[in-house]
């Protein structure tokens, strides 16, 4: 394919285009107390109330369910099937990922519901630790969990007699697109990846958007976890990095004020999503690298999806580099990074469904 078309952050010593990233990314921490789970994991697959920060399709039929991964965490999930399906024939399916600190009653559900319209079978999955799923502590980042829960899906998915185990793809948005690639590099089960508006979290929490690796900040950084872990064992609450500002200043940067207004208005809020980690996630997760094995994916195709206005455009820049063909970059006039979570008239939505038509056929 062709390429078209409330810890002081000053404190950091980091540079502004970097500290502005992570701070979405999770290194801006303040300390706020324990974080309760969300609703219990039974409850949640046995609930059929309409929580979503989208509207109903009346084309589509939708369950919450409920499988686990093979780290024994519990995973609910939403599935989207055509209600024009014949569930008696198998049909080509979807993992949808969600972002990073987000839950699947937001972007990935908007997508799985979308796709399924357009006659695909999707899930949209919390990953481990976050929204409804299992996992203890809850708001804790772990690239293992994140990648095993895209791995599990697809188990799940191909328990299904309408569902044909040889066309199971995939879509990440956000963090979720990085974790997925490495799903993909070691589950050749997935037969087609795509991403939106992509952040390799694992770089961005070592560097940002820095074109270069600061390893004095980075050392930095792991020192100052490393204390804050000794804190906690000795009784201090966890410390929390939270991704997306409560509150908008005179201050505020663009990055945080595209985020807030997505995660903290009616647009997209929603009470599960915190878009907060555990503080000491971050070191574990500076460890997360996917690139590298980009290759791992061909002959298999890849679609990365950004904006032209997306800061986070950088990671697609890079991963499209990396990756073998057939792989495809598509940009998409006039959208930022979270203008592709909801903005239904920017989405690329008739790229989707030819690229999963043509490679899930």
């Amino acid at each position: 394919m062709k390429r078209p078309n409330s810890e002081n952050v000053s404190d950091t010593g980091l540079t502004l285009d970097r500290r502005s990233l992570l701070k979405i990314g999770g290194l801006t921490a303040a300390t706020v107390g324990v974080l309760a789970m969300g609703s219990a994991a039974a409850e949640a697959a046995a609930s059929e109330t309409w929580d979503k920060t989208f509207p109903k399709s009346d084309k589509v039929d939708h369950q919450k369910v409920s499988f686990y991964n093979k780290l024994g965490i519990m995973l609910v999930a939403d599935l989207y099937v055509p209600k024009n399906a014949d569930r008696s024939a198998r049909h080509p399916a979807i993992v949808v990922g969600h972002p990073y600190g987000g839950v699947k009653e937001q972007t990935s559900g908007l997508y799985a519901q979308t796709l399924a319209e357009r006659g695909f079978v999707t899930i949209a999955h919390d990953a481990s630790y976050n929204g409804e799923s299992g996992g203890q502590p809850h708001f804790t980042a772990s690239a293992e969990a994140f990648v095993e829960d895209f791995n599990a899906a697809v188990d799940y998915l191909g328990t299904h007699s309408f569902v044909d185990r040889q066309r199971i793809g995939l879509l990440g948005v956000c963090g979720s697109g990085g974790f997925g690639l490495a799903a993909a590099e070691i589950d050749p089960r997935i037969k087609a990846v795509a991403t939106v508006s992509m952040y390799d979290i694992g770089q961005g929490q070592r560097q940002g958007l820095a074109a270069e690796l600061d390893n004095a900040a980075v050392k930095k950084q792991l020192r100052e976890i490393a204390d804050q872990r000794w804190a906690e064992v000795d009784g201090a609450p966890r410390m929390m990095a939270v991704g997306t500002p409560e509150v908008l200043t005179e201050n505020s940067h663009p990055i945080e004020r595209e985020f807030f207004d997505y995660y903290r208005t009616p647009r997209g809020q929603h009470p599960r999503s915190t878009t907060t980690m555990a503080r000491t996630s971050n070191a574990p997760m500076t460890l997360f690298w996917s690139f590298p094995r980009l290759s791992w994916i061909s002959p298999r195709p890849v679609l990365f999806i950004t904006g032209d206005q997306a800061h986070s455009k950088i990671f697609s820049e890079q991963a499209y580099a990396a990756a073998s063909e057939p792989k495809e970059l598509y940009v998409v006039p006039g959208a930022g990074h979270v203008d592709l979570y909801d903005r239904t008239n920017l989405i690329p939505w008739a790229k989707l469904q030819s690229f999963y038509d043509q490679h899930l056929a």
